[in-house]
């Protein structure tokens, strides 16, 4: 198939269509606004179901509405923007529908700025709202993993009756790329055998995340912490990068991912033999990969756009067998190759003892 140059919000938004959403809830917020208003015009085009909401809080509930007659819902936001969607999203969870949701994170903490960010990291893969579950979170690095995900995440969203998050940040968003658009996929006309479609003829169904029993909502809770089980059995992915040789590792995800790269590149050009872990997944977090890399590795070095939010799992992970190091920017700000490959130098010093 040929490749066509696309955005990073606007080839979510047609991947979601590929894939087969078939109701939109959203309200504009920068970085991600292209994706809503590609939605927009596009949807319509397709007699499918586009609105764009009062607030987040009214998004995420109509995609909670959506979800329990079994559409194909989503919705996409930023950082302060999916904080205000949290209640909804553990509604969404106890009651086990479907959906999908982009966060393209932006600087904060509050209003911050429009700039890129990843300071979404525990929000989005620690529960996403209150309660003992967690979201299966995605954090592609190019237009087109983003593109491949997004196809695949209301697959998943069904398959588990889950919560499924595409974490980017504004750079991926704004970015354009070459990307090869997946197919139309053709979903059943029928709605799942869980979904409120009128009680005509059947026995009535309810939806509801309110159990005042407790032991009821123990129940549920045993039930969910089964699903994540399986989950976390079935759907880690990762990257590596001439990670099979490397004495020293670098840990990112999404864009900075794709930065560290040049950095390894460079310092394997100086004769440092160094590789990069990119967790695909953040939640369920690639624990055993990292673990097994670890035999080898003399040192890691966590590289994010936040203060060390994912460095936490690395941390619980590695548990003081090697040396961790941590290079964070803040606020927006990107770190660049030559920092990250000064922050590497420095870490072969002390592995060697220098």
């Amino acid at each position: 198939m040929a490749k066509a140059l696309w955005s990073g919000n606007e080839a979510l938004a047609e991947a979601a269509i590929r894939a087969g959403v078939g109701a939109f809830f959203g309200y504009p917020i920068t970085p991600q606004t292209e994706l809503l208003e590609y939605m927009s015009w596009r949807l319509p085009e397709l007699n499918r179901a586009f609105l764009q909401a009062e607030s987040e809080v009214a998004a995420i509930n109509m995609v909670y509405g959506a979800a329990c007659s079994g559409a194909r819902a989503m919705t996409a936001s930023s950082s302060p923007g999916i904080s205000l969607m949290q209640e909804g999203l553990s509604y969404i969870a106890a009651s086990e529908v479907p959906c999908v949701l982009v966060d393209m994170m932006r600087g904060g903490p509050g209003l911050g700025n429009i700039a890129p960010s990843q300071s979404d990291y525990f929000q989005i893969t620690r529960s996403a709202g209150h309660g003992d579950y967690r979201p299966l979170v995605f954090a592609p690095a190019t237009v087109q993993e983003a593109v491949d995900l997004m196809y695949r995440s209301f697959d998943l969203a069904f398959a588990y009756r889950h919560i499924v998050i595409v974490a980017g940040d504004g750079t991926l968003g704004q970015m354009m790329e070459p990307v090869v658009m997946p197919p139309f996929k053709q979903w059943p006309a029928t709605r799942p055998d869980w979904a409120l479609t009128g009680a005509n003829g059947r026995p009535p169904r309810v939806i509801s995340s309110l159990h005042l029993v407790e032991e009821e909502l123990e129940a549920l809770n045993l039930r969910l912490q089964q699903k994540l089980a399986r989950i976390r059995a079935a759907e880690t992915r990762y990257e590596t990068y001439l990670a099979a040789d490397a004495d020293l590792l670098v840990v990112a995800f999404g864009t900075v991912g794709r930065i560290d790269k040049s950095a390894v590149r460079q310092l394997r050009g100086a004769g440092l033999r160094v590789g990069l872990f990119r967790p695909i997944t953040l939640w369920p977090y690639p624990e055993a990969a990292l673990e097994e890399l670890l035999a080898q590795t003399k040192g890691l070095l966590v590289v994010e756009m936040n203060a060390g939010q994912m460095l936490e799992d690395v941390n619980r992970i590695v548990r003081g067998r090697v040396p961790v190091r941590f290079l964070g920017r803040m606020g927006g700000v990107i770190p660049l190759p030559d920092e990250i490959a000064d922050a590497l130098t420095q870490l072969a010093q002390e592995a060697q003892g220098g």
